[in-house]
C-alpha cells in the first residue's frame, strides 16, 4: 500500500534454472474505456489536481516537446524488454513523443535500486518517483525541500523513478508502468476506478485503455502547462470529444467519491505495521463505511476481499463467505472481470482444499484467460497451479502435469527466483488433502 505520510506517489533477478523458460507477455490486449466521457472528465480532474495524500495541486503540470529516458543503478534483465514494451505502448496509444536515451541529461531517469534502499527512503513503498532530482542520493538531501515538492511545480523537465532491482520480474513492470505513467502525468490515485492502474488496490498490473486515454488527453495541444482546474475543465469535453468519441453518448455514472476514512481504514487492514486484530478491526471498519456509504460497486467487493484474506488463518468458513460476498458485489459492477479473476483463486483454494475437484475447475475457467489478457503472471500461474490441483482430485494426472508445468513459466515472471516458485508450488500442493506429493 502507498505510504499516507508523504508527497511522493508510489506503488507498492533470476539465476540458472532448472525450472522452464520464463514467459512474458509479448502483446498487449488493452480495452477502450468503456465510460462517459462526462465520467472521464471528472476522473482526469482529481487525478491531475490531488496528490495522494489529498492535497490539492494549483496547476497542472506536465512535460513539453519530446521526452527522453534513461536507465541508471543496477537494472534486473527483466526491466529493458519491459520498459521498450511501455515505451512503444505510450508513443502508440498515447500519442507521447517519448523515447529512451544514454544521455545524462535526460527527462525521466529510471534508477534500479534495492528494495532495502527504497524502504530506507519511503518505508511503505514499493517504488515512487520525485521530481527535480535524478538520483536516490540527491532524493535524501532534497526530500524535505521545496525542491520535491510537486505543489510548487510550473512544469517537469526533470524527474526520478525508483524501481527495485532486487524482487520478481512482474513486480518491476507494474511499478514501472504506475511510475512512468505518475512521472508523465497524473499524481492521485482514486479507488473509485475499476480499470486503471491509478488505484491503489493494484488490481491492474499494467496500464489500462483507460490510462492511456488519461495519457492521451493529458498531452493534447489544447492543454498546458500553469492551466489551473478550471481552464482544464472548460477545454476537456472538446478533447475527449476528439480522442474518445465512443464515450460520447454513454449516460455518466457519477460514482460517489471515496471516503478518507475508508481509505485509512483499508491502509491500515492492507499496509504494513499494524498487528493481526488491528488489521481486522480496519477491514470491518472499512466494510461498515462501504456499507454506509451505499456503495454497489467494486469497493464494496474489495471491502469484503480485505476482510476475507484477514480473516484465513482465523476462520476459513468465515473468510469463505466473505469471499462469495465480494464476488457477488464484483458481479454487480462494470469492469471488475481481474477482480473477480482475485477472488476466484481464494474460492478455488478452498474448492480444492475440501476435495472439490470439479467445483475449483468450474471456478477457475473462467478466470485463466482475464489474467492472461490483463498481463498478471502472478494471476494467472496460480489459477493455473489450482487447476492442476484439482485435476489431480478428479484423477486426471497426465493433464494436471501438463498444466503445472505450462504454469511454471509463468510463474518465474511473476514470483521471481526458484526458491519464489517452488514455495508457490508447495503451497498451492499442500490445499490438496490427497497430495502428498511435496
Amino acid at each position: 500500500m502507498p505510504a499516507t505520510n508523504t508527497e511522493a506517489p508510489t506503488r507498492g533477478a533470476i539465476a540458472d534454472s532448472s525450472l522452464p523458460p520464463m514467459k512474458i507477455f509479448a502483446v498487449p490486449s488493452p480495452t477502450p474505456p468503456a465510460r462517459s466521457n462526462r465520467d472521464i472528465a471528472r476522473d482526469f480532474a482529481d487525478l491531475a489536481f490531488t496528490m495522494e495524500s489529498g492535497r490539492e495541486l494549483p496547476v497542472m503540470t506536465r512535460f513539453e516537446g519530446p521526452i527522453t529516458v534513461r536507465v541508471t543503478g543496477k537494472p534486473p534483465a527483466g526491466l529493458s524488454p519491459d520498459l521498450t514494451r511501455l515505451l512503444y505502448r505510450l508513443r502508440t496509444e498515447a500519442g507521447i513523443d517519448i523515447t529512451q536515451t544514454k544521455d545524462k541529461s535526460a527527462n525521466i531517469t529510471i534508477e534500479a535500486v534495492s528494495r532495502n534502499d527504497i524502504r530506507r527512503n519511503l518505508p511503505q513503498a514499493a517504488c515512487f518517483v520525485a521530481p527535480n532530482i535524478s538520483s536516490l542520493s540527491q532524493y535524501r538531501s532534497a526530500r524535505r525541500t521545496s525542491k520535491t515538492n510537486w505543489a510548487l511545480m510550473e512544469s517537469r523537465e526533470k524527474i526520478a523513478i525508483f524501481l527495485p532491482n532486487d524482487t520478481s520480474p512482474q513486480e518491476v513492470r507494474d511499478c514501472l508502468h504506475e511510475e512512468l505513467a505518475q512521472a508523465l502525468g497524473p499524481l492521485n490515485d482514486l479507488y473509485r476506478l475499476s480499470d486503471s492502474v491509478f488505484n491503489d488496490d493494484n488490481v491492474h498490473a499494467v496500464l489500462t485503455g483507460f490510462d492511456m486515454t488519461i495519457l492521451r488527453a493529458y498531452y493534447d495541444p489544447a492543454l498546458a502547462n500553469g492551466m489551473s482546474r478550471d481552464q482544464v475543465s472548460a477545454r476537456l469535453p472538446s478533447v475527449l470529444a476528439r480522442i474518445n468519441p465512443r464515450g460520447q453518448n454513454r449516460s455518466p455514472h457519477y460514482a460517489k467519491s471515496t471516503s478518507r476514512d475508508w481509505i485509512s481504514a483499508i491502509q491500515t487492514a492492507l499496509g504494513p505495521g499494524a498487528g493481526p486484530v488491528v488489521r481486522r478491526n480496519a477491514a470491518n471498519q472499512a466494510l461498515a463505511i462501504a456499507q454506509r456509504e451505499g456503495w454497489n460497486d467494486h469497493r464494496l467487493g474489495f471491502s469484503y476481499f480485505a476482510l476475507g484474506r484477514l480473516m484465513q488463518s482465523v476462520d476459513a468458513d468465515k473468510a469463505h463467505t466473505y469471499f462469495l460476498y465480494a464476488d457477488r458485489a464484483y458481479r454487480q459492477s462494470p469492469n471488475t472481470a481481474p477482480h473477480r479473476a482475485f477472488v476466484a483463486t481464494q474460492l478455488a483454494a478452498y474448492a480444492v482444499s475440501a476435495g472439490r475437484g470439479q467445483e475449483a475447475q468450474n471456478l477457475i475457467s473462467p478466470h485463466l484467460s482475464v489474467a492472461a489478457r490483463h498481463e498478471n503472471a502472478v494471476l494467472l500461474s496460480t489459477l493455473m497451479l489450482l487447476r492442476a490441483e484439482s485435476l489431480d482430485l478428479l484423477e486426471r494426472s497426465t493433464e494436471a502435469s501438463q498444466v503445472r508445468l505450462d504454469s511454471l513459466g509463468w510463474a518465474r515472471y511473476g514470483f521471481g527466483p526458484d526458491w519464489a516458485v517452488r514455495a508457490k508450488l508447495r503451497e498451492i500442493a499442500a490445499l490438496n488433502p490427497l497430495n502428498g506429493r511435496y
